[in-house]
């Protein structure tokens, strides 16, 4: 039986702290850490807790206290020491672009347990189930770069980390046993190397559900705005969502106001926010108003490729068998060949197991695993 909580943790809130608790991680053959970020309360999210823990201690680190995080760099780039996390995607973005951290040798347990079959893979879910522990979730959207945060936050995130050792391990041992332990590994390696997305200078509609319904006029009333809002959220340091809905932008952008009264019946604010805002945002609207035809944007058509005929034919054989195995194989249809995955093979038509290769996310194990049975349908296709 796992325990719901570790019996304490260590602080660590200076650099002379940081830098004993690296070499102390150095010498661990795993650790399994968590983030805890301001997502929901600030414009710039940014990473506010650290959680480590390994088979003897748990560790939560403050880089809110601590400016410079450069001796955990050598520890989660070290391949020799696995890394443990649950659902990696978002925190390997959120630390490279914090600090610059790369993670090798990662291990994801939520990504492991999509391999075993299961499919209510949240943590929460996977620890009640493996373990009969259920964790208190309500601290989950607190604002964790308050300071100083309350005892019980803090033990929160310590008893999150703190379930992730016990459960890989029991997670890689089934892998083994069904011979899917390289499969995910190899998932992992890939999910390693996730970057948070470059800044762009495209337009924010092209980001914005519905823009695409929009004529000319609308869309550039649409980009103003959001445009200002981006503006407000900056200097209040609060997220878009938190300044307007994207609700509201649409129905602005449809309406189009342009006098104070106009702003009020459109009912897309409330009162409060007519008030604060509506000069900024009749002001946007005038601006789009202004811009002559020719300057007017065009949401961007992508029109598809013109596939083979044979394609759908191809598809629809590889979707039979695809179904077929993964019901055998107690997986999810989707995690073993998605549709654009599919597409992709049957756009390709391999004729033998080297003609796999050319297809960039074929990943080596499901050229190994399916790779005779994919080449021997493509070749009862033409």
């Amino acid at each position: 039986m796992v325990k719901s909580t570790p019996d304490g943790y260590q602080l660590i809130e200076q650099p002379k702290e940081l830098a004993t608790a690296a070499r102390q991680l150095a010498a661990a053959k795993a650790i399994a850490f968590d983030l805890e970020a301001d997502s929901m309360y600030h414009f710039q999210e940014k990473v506010c807790l650290i959680q480590i823990a390994t088979h003897k201690e748990t560790l939560v680190i403050d880089p809110l206290k601590i400016n410079d995080l450069a001796p955990l760099k050598p520890v989660m780039a070290n391949h020799r020491i696995r890394k443990v996390l649950h659902g990696a995607d978002y925190d390997i973005r959120s630390l490279y672009r914090d600090f610059g951290i790369e993670v090798n040798n990662l291990f994801d347990t939520e990504l492991a347990s999509r391999f075993l079959g299961i499919h209510e893979t949240g943590l929460d879910a996977v620890l009640q189930n493996r373990f009969g522990i259920q964790l208190d979730k309500k601290f989950q959207r607190k604002d964790w770069s308050k300071r100083p945060l309350p005892e019980a936050m803090m033990n929160y995130a310590a008893g999150d980390v703190h379930h992730l050792l016990p459960l890989s391990a029991v997670i890689e041992k089934e892998l083994r046993e069904k011979g899917r332990l390289t499969w995910v590994r190899e998932e992992c390696d890939l999910l390693s190397q996730v970057r948070p997305a470059e800044p762009n200078h495209t337009p924010l509609f092209l980001n914005f559900k519905g823009a695409g319904r929009l004529k000319p006029r609308n869309l550039a009333t649409l980009e103003s705005l959001l445009q200002c809002r981006r503006r407000l959220a900056k200097a209040k340091d609060r997220p878009l969502f938190k300044v307007f809905s994207n609700k509201s932008l649409m129905a602005l952008a449809t309406a189009m106001p342009t006098t104070p009264a106009a702003l009020e019946r459109s009912e897309a604010l409330s009162p409060k926010q007519v008030k604060i805002h509506g000069q900024a945002l009749l002001k946007a609207i005038r601006v789009a108003q202004d811009l002559p035809a020719p300057k007017l944007p065009v949401y961007p058509r992508q029109r598809s490729p013109r596939l083979p005929a044979r394609v759908p034919e191809r598809v629809a054989a590889l979707k039979e068998w695809r179904d077929k195995k993964a019901e055998d194989l107690g997986l999810d249809p989707g995690l073993m060949l998605n549709k654009a995955l599919m597409q992709a093979i049957a756009i390709q038509h391999p004729q033998r197991i080297a003609d796999l290769k050319a297809i960039s996310d074929l990943h080596r194990w499901r050229q190994e695993v399916f790779g005779r049975d994919i080449v021997g349908i493509m070749k009862g296709v033409r």
